[in-house]
């Protein structure tokens, strides 16, 4: 079986684009290829600057022979259906077949396909795929149709096996396939002829190309690593930004330089956010206790060839567009400090003429809201009242700073700068920095009360503004981040602990930004959003809880209970349910419930009553009845005492106790005896189990 190469090598392919795009290449083309008929053994795709390439292990030689019987219309059928199956079937209507199926006559076709040779249908593919190629942004050169990301220049494509290597013939736009390469740019223009994979790789290399983004990824991590090591410094981590070096060269040379003492006094992150944003640099410095860098004094650049001076002539530029891209951020930073340090008061009156949403009103509207609502929401975290307000009302401040204005991601930590130089308090500044956060799943929460109590009237007041004017999430569609900011939500909730009543919150925070909008706020369309909203946390906690293993349906049972709009109650009793299921006796005690249920809701059902009342020991004939009504009333005020002090874990294990005499009792007892007396007594017993289950959590929701 042969194998087969493919590189399309062009102008330079955005680094951003690489991964995707040689992801795409591996499957549009395996995908052709098997629905054509060939199957393959292995494939792997790979990507650097000016090159995409695909290598097949074990191709199919040749796709199979065919045959296939079609059915066509019923004999005396109109013409013109017959000859459409004829088209359809690619057959003369001389060689239908007449068959008796049993329902009548009808005509059939045998369709027989001889199987093809790899490189006619390799070709095929090629030429549809590479044609329809799916770039996010692609062009057109010269007088040609075809699009690609950059003006493609030349296409490699063969099939190799112990024999040699054959060129899969084919032309696109004038470009003819063939059997050769190019090398890095500073070797010349010289075209490499390969025979096979290995051929390839190796000769690439010696041209100065590292075909495998990882291994060039690796090349400048270790490197960089070095020669900080060496230097008694460390590299700032950075894995998307290594990801994106390694697609901007295809020999990666690593330089370290230092940067001018200018600017060693701006904040670590806005060095490593200019460097990085301008420059593609990694930001090197002092290890802060393993903590990452206290402060960052050299950088990583990373070159695409080797030069005679060794890099120096490379450095040097680096260093003079870096100087003047630092003095740019130390001039933001000391114009910034001075606003800072007079207590911010301009760029909070700036808020008032930036908009947050045309409809929900300005940042400065906004702020205002968030302030009453983390002074509102202070006792119940225990935060000073006082400094939640302060924190919320500088919180935004540093969107009118020139800094954050140049680099948007330092939003929050800005902040937190800028107000330590105002002298604000340290509870203060941390709560400008983290009240965005979490920002993601595997985001830090905060767990300063303040932070907490801010963090916490950012997000609602989002979520409750968006709620307001009903622009919520649909399908994968969320342009306001809202599933984001209802999960920081559900963290901060669940890491701290927070006893919190939801709906009123919601109903709140909708009302004030209801008050935004033009007319009166209707209290019922309001407290209908706020149930809305409440609806949607819920199922986000779901998609959060099946994460940590408790499953939807549990999740369900405990929504049905009173207090579903405390999450923290809500999770603790889902968690205990969840690893009560787990066990036998809960499982057991489960079905036991469903069956009592069972009985007992068609009783109900066809007596036209309610079982609910009256069971009486008095009336028990059978010992495991009379053991029943023991465990019943014994497990009864055991679970009425749990939930009180919402132990659900004694809860569960006064549940797991009746397992015994519920078995006990189905196994021994008729419910439904001859004897009303007695049927109604053990149909209100099973009423019992039914009302002492559905204390702890509604069992009937639970499948299985």
């Amino acid at each position: 079986m042969p194998d087969l190469l493919i590189e399309l090598f062009s102008e330079e392919i955005p680094a951003r684009m690489q991964g995707k795009a040689s992801d795409d290449l591996k499957k549009l083309v395996t995908d052709g290829l098997v629905e054509a008929g060939l199957t393959y053994a292995s494939a792997a795709a790979f990507a650097t600057p000016r090159r995409l390439a695909l290598h097949l292990e074990g191709l199919t030689a040749r796709s199979a022979d065919s045959r296939e019987e079609r059915r066509g219309p019923k004999v005396g059928a109109p013409d013109k259906a017959v000859e459409g199956f004829c088209r359809g079937a690619g057959v003369e209507r001389d060689q239908l077949e007449k068959r008796d199926t049993g329902k009548g006559e009808f005509w059939f076709a045998v369709v027989e396909k001889k199987g093809r040779d790899a490189s006619e249908i390799i070709a095929d593919v090629l030429d549809g795929k590479i044609r329809n190629f799916p770039w996010p942004k692609s062009m057109r050169w010269g007088d040609g149709t075809l699009r690609w990301v950059r003006p493609l220049k030349s296409i490699l494509c063969i099939l190799s096996d112990e024999n040699g290597a054959t060129v899969v013939p084919f032309e696109i736009e004038g470009i003819r396939a063939g059997d050769k390469t190019m090398g890095h740019r500073s070797v010349g223009s010289t075209p490499i002829s390969v025979t096979d994979f290995d051929d390839y790789e190796a000769k690439l290399k010696r041209a100065k190309v590292i075909l495998r983004p990882d291994e060039r990824a690796e090349i400048i991590e270790n490197d960089a690593a070095n020669l900080a090591f060496a230097a008694g410094l460390e590299v700032v981590e950075d894995k998307g930004l290594l990801t994106e070096v390694a697609g901007l060269v295809e020999w990666p040379v690593v330089l370290m330089g230092g940067i001018g003492e200018a600017f060693l006094e701006l904040p670590p992150e806005v060095l490593q956010t200019s460097m990085k944003e301008h420059q593609k640099f990694f930001s090197v410095g002092k290890a802060a206790g393993g903590a990452g860098t206290n402060r960052i004094t050299h950088f990583i650049t990373v070159a695409n060839i080797e030069t005679a001076d060794d890099g120096a002539t490379i450095l040097a530029g680096n260093q003079k567009v870096l100087s003047a891209r630092l003095s740019d951020a130390k001039f933001f930073w000391e114009n910034d400090l001075r606003i800072a340090k007079d207590g911010m008061g301009p760029w909070m009156e700036a808020l008032e003429s930036r908009t947050f949403e045309r409809r929900l009103g300005s940042e400065s509207q906004r702020v205002a809201r968030i302030t009453a609502l983390a002074g509102d929401l202070s006792g119940a975290i225990g935060a000073n009242p006082g400094l939640a307000e302060q924190a919320a009302q500088l919180a935004k401040a540093d969107l009118s700073s020139e800094m954050v204005y140049e680099f948007p991601e330092l939003q929050g930590l800005m902040g937190r700068y800028y107000s330590e130089a105002a002298g604000y308090p340290s509870e203060v500044a941390a709560a400008c920095e983290e009240h965005y956060s979490p920002l993601g799943p595997n985001d830090r929460v905060p767990t300063a009360p303040v932070s907490i109590a801010v963090a916490l009237a950012d997000k609602l007041d989002t979520l409750a503004g968006f709620w307001a004017i009903d622009e919520k999430p649909t399908g994968s569609k969320d342009p306001f981040a809202l599933r984001r900011a209802a999960l920081g939500v559900i963290r901060l909730v669940l890491v701290n602990e927070l006893r919190l009543g939801l709906e009123p919150l919601f109903d709140a925070a909708i009302g004030s930004a209801s008050s935004a909008l033009d007319g009166e706020p209707d209290s019922d369309k309001i407290a209908a959003q706020a149930s809305d909203l409440l609806s949607f946390f819920h199922d986000r906690l779901k998609v959060y809880l099946r994460d940590e293993g408790v499953r939807h349906d549990v999740i369900d049972a405990c929504l049905a209970m009173p207090g579903s709009d405390d999450l923290t109650l809500l999770v603790k009793r889902a968690t205990a349910l969840s690893d009560f299921l787990k066990t036998d006796d809960g499982e057991n005690l489960l079905q036991g419930f469903k069956r009592a249920n069972n009985i007992l809701s068609q009783a109900e059902e066809a007596d036209g009553v309610e079982y609910s009342f009256g069971a009486d020991v008095k009336f028990a004939e059978q010992d495991e009845e009379k053991a029943l009504f023991s465990a019943l009333d014994a497990a009864g005020g055991r679970i009425d005492a749990a939930m009180a002090a919402e132990d659900f874990g004694t809860a569960m294990g006064a549940m797991a106790d009746l397992r015994g005499p519920i078995d006990a009792f189905f196994e021994a007892v008729q419910v439904n005896a001859q004897s009303q007396v007695l049927r109604r007594n053990r149909l209100n017993l099973l009423s019992r189990i039914r009302d002492i289950c559905l204390n702890v959590a509604d069992l009937r929701r639970i499948e299985g």
